[in-house]
């Protein structure tokens, strides 16, 4: 440590001579020692104010300060002690006098001042002549401590292009030494290096810009700040601190492009949607700050578009619509590029975008041939001969050479043996007649195929119509089956008619309906039109007979709205039946097909009695047979292993054991035939779900099932089928019978209506002739 500094310091302080150990008088002039001697009392005691200076050397004991009672008559009389902190052995005191010396080195930064006891008692009585007191011993600083940058080193960040005097960070160093107690801890700093950029504040550390810098030049400056103690006088420590700084960027730099001008080609070939090529403008600044945007200025083209790539900041420029060589083979379009984000404290120095021009040459491609439509609509009438035309197709090659294409017809086999086409020029002609009814629209493909190159072809559709022609007459939708009873009377209504026609109306079919020339003196039967195309048959006379006419066919004549117009006579059936208000239809259609093969109505009776009888005893059978039938599908139960593995897993065992036919099935006795007959008409025309006959049905097949003996045990589910029971005349068989013809009463057949009144009357007058 500087001893002219240290006197310095102990000379500011110093009230009193200092004196040693040996010495016994002081001279007051005298200020080579540091030791403070100010004079005080209390309680009897006269002492100084105590100050030890650290650093102090421990070898000579140092004088600190002298105690003294005012009882004191320094005669040797009184002994001075010293009690407390470093008592004996930091601190010693002369018994004789009360001075008190320091021998050890002292450190204000680990204890800053001791507090001790000192005592004056008589050496003969051992006495106590004052009463004990505390006094303090401070420890004075001394600049032993260097500054310290304790967060040191330093990162700071401020803006690109800030002001001058623009605030950048700030340090602190910290120092040991007493502030309160002299300069030994009063900072100064200093600017080492760093300059002309920046300064430093010398008592709080702020560093400031001292001059507007720009990132893109350099972007990170080192700058060495000093912190001396003693306020910088000679002397002093120091200590240095190194602070990083870097400039931030700001927006000041706009976008520039690469190139004044761009050269691309495009082939004409090229779908929409290609990457022709790609622009590039270069921005100093960096992040969103670089981020930018490409357009296109103005309408300068309609077939090419720009996006950017955010990733590298990139123009692309894209295929907007295809190119043709032989139309335009060279565009020229002006890019523009502008920041995305823009500073607007900046917007004064010009502004953020930039301009270049690109040209775009189309390369010339070999295209395949261009129909002059891509879908072709043709009509044709149908039923026109062979070799009509139909219409023609066009494609042309786009190349500047125009090589000649060929034409051909694909999709279909079908569609070639209806339809050709000239490979030369294009026309399609019919290669047989059409028919509209078949097919109304016929959808071909036609392709157009260079010559010179087959591989490129071109392809369009072709639709053609048949257009309808009127040559289907209209005709009846479905057969008439039409009846007229016996006693029918005139201008009764005795069928509704109607027509189709194959063919297709624009505005609408309509159908007149009229007698055939034929027919116009026919007085049985008129046509009358209801103009909705419809027309009823109405009876022009009263009453029929049967045995004159048993069929009437009457020609009507329809026409329709076509061009020209087509006619068509179409006959109608009718059947004269006996009844007497309703007509009975299936005893007409069966009466007809008889009379039409020459049998009279007693065969006629004759022979639907048979019918009726066959289906009567063909129902018996199947009843009888139906248990045996069942023997035959049921005989075995076969079980088969889930696993598989063939026949020879199967098992199987016969049920037949399990029947027994010690059970007969037991039969009603028939009913007599008179009495089937009697009542089997009013029965059959009760026979449904509800009736007796058919509840009557099911009970006795209930009680068959549950008396069969072939049924094996378990539940079974049994069908059948009712078929009624038979004629509603019955069997007119005597057989059977035990009565005579004369013990038999026919009256009932008068209850089975118009249709056997002749058969009624044959029994009646029998029966009375008989009598």
């Amino acid at each position: 440590m500087n001893c002219f500094a240290l006197l310095s310091l102990m000379l500011m302080l110093v009230q009193l001579c200092p004196c040693s150990p040996s010495m016994q008088n002081c001279s007051t002039q005298n200020t080579d020692q540091s030791f403070t001697a100010v004079r005080r009392v209390k309680r009897g005691w006269v002492w100084e104010p105590l100050f030890a200076t650290e650093e102090q050397t421990s070898v000579v004991p140092v004088y600190v300060g002298q105690l003294k009672s005012d009882l004191d008559k320094q005669d040797g009389n009184l002994k001075y002690l010293l009690t407390g902190e470093g008592a004996g052995n930091i601190f010693v005191i002369d018994e004789n006098n009360g001075k008190i010396y320091v021998t050890e080195k002292l450190d204000r930064e680990k204890k800053p001042f001791y507090t001790l006891r000192a005592q004056a008692i008589n050496r003969s009585t051992q006495l106590p002549v004052e009463p004990e007191s505390e006094f303090i011993i401070k420890v004075r600083d001394v600049n032993d401590h260097e500054p310290q940058f304790l967060d040191g080193p330093y990162m700071a960040t401020v803006p690109e292009m800030s002001p001058e005097g623009t605030s950048v960070t700030q340090v602190t160093a910290t120092d040991g030494d007493d502030p309160s107690y002299g300069n030994s801890a009063r900072l100064l700093y200093s600017l080492i290096q760093g300059q002309p950029y920046f300064s430093v504040e010398p008592k709080t550390g702020v560093i400031r810009m001292a001059s507007q810098m720009d990132r893109e030049t350099k972007d990170q400056y080192l700058v060495i700040i000093q912190a001396k103690d003693m306020v910088g006088q000679a002397g002093a420590f120091s200590a240095t601190a190194t602070v990083t700084i870097n400039l931030s960027d700001i927006n000041d730099n706009p976008p520039k492009f690469q190139q004044r001008l761009y050269y691309m080609n495009v082939s004409e070939e090229a779908p929409v949607g290609t990457t022709v090529g790609k622009v590039f403008a270069e921005d100093s600044d960096i992040g969103e700050n670089a981020a930018m945007n490409y357009f296109i200025e103005g309408d300068s083209s309609d077939a090419f578009d720009i996006i950017t790539n955010n990733e590298t900041q990139e123009g692309i420029i894209l295929l907007k619509k295809r190119v043709d060589y032989e139309s335009k083979r060279r565009y020229s379009i002006e890019a523009k590029v502008v920041n995305r984000y823009i500073d607007d404290r900046f917007l004064k120095d010009g502004p953020f975008e930039d301009k270049t021009i690109v040209k775009i040459n189309v390369e010339d491609a070999d295209e395949p041939p261009v129909f002059t439509l891509d879908n072709y609509v043709m009509e044709i009438a149908e039923g026109a001969m062979s070799g009509s035309l139909v219409g023609v197709v066009t494609a042309r090659d786009p190349d500047d050479d125009d090589c000649p294409v060929r034409y051909s017809i694909v999709h279909g086999i079908h569609l070639k043996r209806l339809f050709s086409i000239n490979e030369h020029n294009g026309t399609i002609i019919t290669t047989k007649p059409l028919d509209r009814e078949i097919a109304s629209w016929h959808n071909i493909t036609v392709t157009a195929t260079e010559t010179r190159n087959p591989e490129k072809i071109s392809e369009a559709n072709v639709y053609i119509q048949v257009l309808d022609v009127n040559d289907h007459a209209p005709e009846f939708p479905k057969y008439y089956e039409t009846f007229v009873c016996e006693n029918a009377v005139s201008g009764q209504l005795i069928q509704s008619i109607s027509a189709v026609d194959q063919d297709d109306s624009a505005e609408g079919h309509h159908f007149y309906f009229s007698l055939a020339q034929e027919a116009t003196n026919n007085s049985h039967f008129i046509v009358k039109d209801n103009k909705d195309n419809t027309a009823g048959i109405f009876t022009a006379k009263s009453g029929f007979r049967r045995q004159e006419q048993f069929s009437f066919y009457l020609p009507i004549l329809i026409l329709d709205n076509g061009i020209p117009p087509l006619t068509s006579t179409n006959t109608l059936t009718i059947t004269v039946c006996d009844c007497d208000t309703k007509v009975n239809t299936f005893y007409c259609r069966y009466g007809a097909f008889m009379y039409s093969m020459g049998l009279s109505t007693e065969a006629l009776v004759a022979i639907l009695a048979c019918i009726l009888i066959l289906l009567a005893i063909r129902q018996q059978r199947k009843k009888s047979s139906f248990s045996e039938k069942t023997e035959e599908f049921r005989e075995n139960i076969v079980r088969y292993d889930d696993e598989g593995g063939g026949e020879e897993d199967t098992e199987a065992f016969d049920i037949s054991a399990l029947r027994t036919h010690t059970v007969m099935r037991t039969h009603k006795p028939r009913k007599k035939v008179t009495t089937e007959i009697h009542s089997l008409y009013r029965q059959s025309l009760q026979v449904g779900p509800d009736s007796a006959i058919f509840r009557q049905f099911i009970s006795e097949k209930l009680e068959e099932a549950n008396t069969d003996p072939s049924a094996p045990p378990y539940d079974s589910l049994q069908t059948y089928a009712f078929e009624g029971t038979g004629s509603l005349a019955g069997s007119l068989s005597s057989l059977g019978s035990n009565m005579s013809d004369t013990d038999q009463s026919y009256d009932y057949l008068t209850d089975w209506g118009p249709q056997f009144k002749q058969l009624a009357g044959m029994y009646t007058s029998h029966r009375s002739g008989g009598d």
